[in-house]
């Protein structure tokens, strides 16, 4: 009888075994798809044990590795600011991305710093689809190697990915005759017409800042909004759209799991849901491959570049929350140096054209790659005589956002400024010194600046071919400009002097 009990239990236990296991055999596998968000990326090389193209490339070979439907965006911002790209104006840029097999990029508004005829050259160099809906050429065609969307089908539901590029790119940069649309009007045109055309989602991967992100997570026209430009870190979702953006230089990678549901019947939206998950590139393995090649331009640079300029006698200090939100020691130092090149009445630079990111402490050597770093656009130094009230005007707009941190902050020199932020944007300024001597309106004053200013670069509309007083041709790199005048000092001893008191 003992017998007879045990082979029936063992024998209810092995049909509980085979049926689990059919069970098991019979539930469908999940339909997703992973977006792997990179964005911003202006380092080449690890800082801190993250970040950089090899890591990188390593959290990219660590989701492929998962399996499943994996797509790789950058999101923007890969061609400038960066030290080497003052050299081959993205060239190597080009070269290490096409080793990390990107399966789609979208321009942002740095990818033109070197003008459209170098764009299109980078872009051409390219070999992963480059996506921007609303970029077109002078023609108004869309432009060789470039695509507006992508439509893929994934376990039955299709899927339209669109790419869109910075709007605000002839303010920032310089595509020349390129025409770039609003992002928010090209990309409700876009949606309406794919959806209409059968597609189950959108996912628009843009180039824009966060005013513009927010606004399109709002109004839902995109169901994955996958961002770049701001250098925010952010993952924000509210049951009918999520927006991503995932910093700089790949410090973190963000992967975007989409697990999708059925395909929707006619009139009813698709039911999906977002996991997230952050890869901390410290503990990724670099892939060698780009690890050997970054090394190999790391090689070309340092021996132009690891030569030094000066000591420092005070600390200097280039985060973009310290360079564009107030009176800074590198933007002094910059500012003097123009000035002084150009022998100017005062000299004008804007914070977001300091790029470095770095602290550097007392008694540190400053050397060329250090200025390059934070000089990285090859900007040249231009002469302009503007009068006093086209420099009030100037001045107004530089702080017009104070204090919120801001790209067109200026730093200056040869002039203290007084800000009101108690009073209105337009209507700040309450007191303006040049020389030490108050502003007049109806004189004339040398003002030595960057050619983005030429190009009307952060909305400064005052320097133009009328107020101009140098030949272009002729013009010196603003970086060049530095180096001598750290080399004449010797010991730099820049600092914060009161030059912008703001009330």
């Amino acid at each position: 009888m003992r017998l007879s009990i045990a082979r029936l239990v063992t024998s209810v236990f092995a049909c509980f075994i085979v049926s689990l296991a059919a069970s098991a055999q019979d539930k469908p596998a999940e339909n997703r798809v992973t977006f792997v968000v990179v964005s911003d990326v202006y380092k080449m090389n690890a800082v801190n044990g993250r970040g950089g193209y090899a890591r990188i490339a390593g959290a990219i070979n660590q989701e492929r590795a998962r399996g499943g439907t994996v797509l790789v965006v950058h999101a923007g911002d890969a061609l400038s600011p960066c030290l080497m790209c003052a050299f081959d104006s993205g060239e190597h840029v080009i070269d290490i991305m096409n080793r990390m097999g990107f399966d789609m990029f979208v321009p942002g508004n740095h990818e033109y710093d070197f003008g459209k005829e170098t764009y299109l050259k980078r872009m051409g160099e390219a070999k992963f689809p480059v996506f921007a809906a609303n970029l077109r050429g002078a023609d108004g065609r869309v432009l060789p190697g470039h695509r507006d969307e992508m439509i893929i089908d994934q376990g039955g539901v299709r899927i339209a990915i669109i790419g869109l590029t910075a709007q605000d790119s002839h303010e920032k940069s310089n595509p020349g005759d390129l025409r770039i649309a609003p992002v928010q009007e090209t990309l409700e045109e876009r949606a309406k017409e794919l959806r209409a055309q059968g597609a189950d989602m959108i996912v628009a991967v843009v180039h824009a800042d966060r005013n513009i992100d927010t606004r399109l997570y709002d109004l839902g026209i995109a169901d994955v909004i996958l961002s770049g430009d701001d250098h925010d870190f952010r993952y924000i979702y509210n049951r009918r759209s999520v927006l991503i953006e995932g910093g700089e230089d790949g410090t973190y990678v963000i992967a975007l799991d989409v697990v999708l549901g059925q395909k929707p019947k006619a009139d009813e939206r698709l039911v999906w849901n977002p996991r997230v998950r952050v890869i901390d590139t410290a503990d990724v393995t670099p892939d060698p491959a780009v690890a050997e090649r970054v090394a190999y331009y790391e090689g070309l640079l340092s021996q132009e570049l690891d030569v030094e300029l000066a000591t420092l006698g005070e600390p200097l200090d280039s985060r973009s929350a310290v360079v564009r939100g107030g009176e800074a020691a590198w933007g002094n130092l910059i500012a003097d140096a123009i000035r002084s090149a150009a022998h100017a009445d005062i000299g004008i630079m804007n914070g977001g054209g300091i790029r470095g990111g770095a602290r550097y402490e007392a008694g540190a050597r400053l050397t060329r790659r250090h200025v390059l770093s934070e000089l990285p656009f090859g900007n040249a130094t231009l002469m302009f005589r503007l009068t006093g009230a086209q420099l009030r005007t100037t001045f107004e707009h530089g702080y017009a956002d104070l204090p919120r941190p801001a790209g067109h902050f200026l730093h200056i020199s040869g002039a203290q400024v007084i800000v009101d932020t108690s009073r209105k944007s337009g209507e700040r300024v309450a007191s303006i010194t040049i020389g030490g001597k108050p502003l007049d309106e109806k004189t004339y004053y040398s003002v030595a600046a960057s050619d983005f200013f030429l190009r009307g670069g952060d909305g400064y509309t005052e320097f133009n071919n009328e107020t101009l007083r140098t030949r272009v041709e002729d013009a010196q790199l603003i970086a060049n400009d530095v180096m001598v005048h750290a080399r004449r000092l010797s010991q730099i001893r820049a600092k914060p002097e009161g030059r912008i008191l703001v009330k």
